[in-house]
C-alpha cells in the first residue's frame, strides 16, 4: 500500500465511510436506516482493514451520533469472549485512542480518552497535524468528512462500497464538492462482495 504524508506535516487525515453503490451512507429511511451496510461491516476483510488503523492511528474524530452509538457498543465487546479476537482488539484499541468529538449539544464526553473539539473540522485537524502522533482518522461521520473535503484537509480516502441499491437517503458527493484528484493506493474485496477502495490526495 502506498504511504501518502500529508501535505502539511507526517500526520495524516483518513476518512472512512461505508456507502452503497448508489452513493448513499443511510437510506430513504433516514440517518438510522443503515441495516444494509451490516452484511459488509464484520466481514474478513473489514476486520482486516480495521486492524491496520489501530497500527497507524493515534486520534479518531467523530461526530455526536457516531460518538454516542460507538461509545454505547464497543466498550462492551471488549471482554466478551463471543466476539472475534479482532473485534475484541480493535474496541481496545477504541477505547485507549484519543477521540475528538464534534458537536454543539454534548456537554461531556464520559468515554475514556474522549474530549469535545474546540474548534470547527478543519482547524481541529490543523491543529492535531502540528501535534506529534500518527494517522487521524474520521470514522464514519460523513459532515466532517464533506467538512473536511471541503478545505482541502483530507489525504486519503477509504470507501467500503457495499453491493446495495437503497433507494434514496443521504449522498456523500453532493453538488459543490471542491474538485480534487485522487490515486489509487489499495483496493480488496470482501467475501460478502463489497470492496474496499482506498484512495490518496493527489496534490
Amino acid at each position: 500500500m502506498t504511504e501518502n504524508t500529508s501535505h502539511t506535516t507526517g500526520r495524516r487525515v483518513v476518512a472512512n465511510l461505508s456507502l452503497s453503490l448508489d452513493g448513499r451512507y443511510y437510506g430513504p429511511g433516514g440517518e438510522y436506516d443503515m441495516s444494509w451496510v451490516a452484511p459488509h461491516a464484520m466481514t474478513e476483510t473489514a476486520r482486516e482493514h480495521m486492524t491496520r488503523s489501530t497500527t497507524t492511528a493515534t486520534t479518531v474524530l467523530l461526530g455526536r451520533k457516531n460518538y454516542e452509538g460507538f461509545g454505547g457498543f464497543w466498550p462492551t465487546v471488549v471482554d466478551n469472549e463471543q466476539f472475534d479476537p479482532r473485534d475484541r482488539a480493535y474496541a481496545a484499541w477504541l477505547n485507549e485512542v484519543e477521540k475528538v468529538v464534534f458537536s454543539t449539544t454534548l456537554t461531556e464526553t464520559p468515554w475514556q480518552n474522549s474530549r469535545l473539539a474546540e474548534h470547527d473540522p478543519a482547524t481541529e485537524v490543523r491543529r492535531l497535524r502540528a501535534q506529534p502522533g500518527g494517522d487521524i482518522v474520521v470514522q464514519n461521520s460523513a459532515s466532517i468528512i464533506r467538512t473536511l473535503l471541503a478545505a482541502d484537509e483530507i489525504d486519503r480516502l477509504t470507501l467500503n462500497l457495499c453491493p446495495e441499491l437503497v433507494g434514496g437517503g443521504a449522498r456523500l458527493f453532493e453538488d459543490g464538492v471542491p474538485a480534487s484528484s485522487w490515486s489509487l493506493a489499495d483496493l480488496a474485496t470482501s467475501e460478502s462482495g463489497a470492496i474496499y477502495l482506498t484512495y490518496d490526495r493527489r496534490r
